[in-house]
């Protein structure tokens, strides 16, 4: 089911600016057993986003009733979230008088093996790189082209996962992930103020790391760096954390690391904990 502007449809015109521009943002938000997985902190995100793009936030509760109705009797699925500016003006002018268009629609949830979680996934290194923009770095925009030609360059069902470096060479995040690796028991993760997208499960694997006293870094990391890794493990709302047993041609992780590393067991466990607590919350 799609929602446009609250309207059960699934036609857009095509003078909106996120069809002519990309202007605009999203967020994907997990659904489990009627319950939206961390969407205060996804709709925290998007008004952040809507801020620095200068588009007018939609009315909170509106998104609220509107997202929660397409969630209710749903197992599992997905809920996406699409803000953008809106149709009018000339060119990439935008009108004095912005009227932004909200979409929201669920969707099934991806048939993902249990094994990547369990006992890791296989990624590859991919050759598109990822420009540096301050002004966008850390927002969801619309703008993904980046990724669609990373995703673009394999088709084999063994990999799960591409991951991206940026211009400079630094690691930065997968192509629909946020990148983290483990070396003597510190937690290192790219900084993502030049580019690359700030996940809501990237924070949160970042303050229940602090909350558990484990030491982390940000910075910019070479693949030789993430190479001599011992763990290594990606995130995003849907996904969760999933482990990387094996990046081919570069490194095979499963000579010394055939199971899930501690420091990402500890995480997948408390996130675990996290959902478990949501629904005994609400119901």
């Amino acid at each position: 089911m799609i929602l446009i502007n609250g309207e059960n449809q699934s036609q857009l015109a095509i003078s909106d600016r996120g069809f002519q521009y990309g202007d605009g943002l999203f967020e994907t938000i997990e659904v489990l057993n009627s319950h939206l997985i961390f969407f205060e902190q996804h709709l925290q995100r998007l008004a952040l986003g809507c801020e620095k793009l200068l588009i007018p936030f939609p009315d909170k509760q509106l998104l609220i009733h509107e997202a929660t109705a397409l969630s209710q009797n749903i197992k599992r699925g997905v809920l996406k979230i699409i803000i953008t500016r809106g149709s009018g003006g000339r060119g990439y002018r935008f009108p004095d008088v912005i009227q932004p268009t909200r979409i929201v629609s669920l969707h099934p949830f991806p048939e993902y093996s249990p094994d990547f979680q369990q006992h890791g996934i296989v990624a590859r290194i991919c050759q598109q790189r990822l420009g540096l923009n301050p002004t966008f770095a850390g927002l969801k925009t619309l703008n993904r082209l980046e990724q669609v030609l990373a995703r673009a360059e394999w088709n084999n069902p063994e990999i799960q996962e591409g991951i991206l470096l940026d211009l400079n060479g630094c690691v930065i995040e997968g192509t629909m992930s946020n990148l983290f690796f483990v070396k003597n028991n510190t937690l290192y993760t790219p900084l993502l103020t030049q580019t690359g997208i700030a996940g809501i499960m990237r924070d949160f694997v970042l303050q229940t790391a602090s909350a558990e006293g484990i030491q982390i870094e940000q910075g910019c990391f070479s693949l030789e760096q993430l190479c001599a890794a011992d763990e290594i493990f990606l995130t995003n709302s849907i996904i969760g954390i999933w482990p990387v047993k094996d990046l081919p041609g570069f490194k095979n992780l499963a000579g010394f690391n055939a199971h899930v590393g501690e420091i990402t067991k500890t995480l997948q466990s408390k996130l675990a904990q996290y959902k478990q607590q949501v629904y005994q919350h609400d119901n």
